[in-house]
């Protein structure tokens, strides 16, 4: 087994920098990306609600029609 290699402090340094400045533009970018998101769902749930009452009439409509063409 090889022992463990030094690594120059100035490389840590770099890693950890890079790691920690990806989490603050990740944490940010997700900030700024949530209200966005929050107000597509809630579109699309008002969407599907109308959809859903125009399915409703049109199955209505359906069935009436169906019951005044058998009478």
């Amino acid at each position: 087994m090889v022992p463990p290699v030094q690594v120059s402090p100035l490389i840590k340094f770099t890693r950890y920098s890079a790691l920690l400045v990806g989490m603050l533009y990740g944490k940010t970018r997700y900030d700024y990306l949530k209200p966005v998101a929050e107000e597509e769902r809630r579109i699309e749930s008002e969407e599907k609600k109308k959809r859903e009452e125009l399915e409703r009439i049109a199955k209505e409509l359906a069935e009436a029609s169906e019951d005044s063409i058998l009478k």
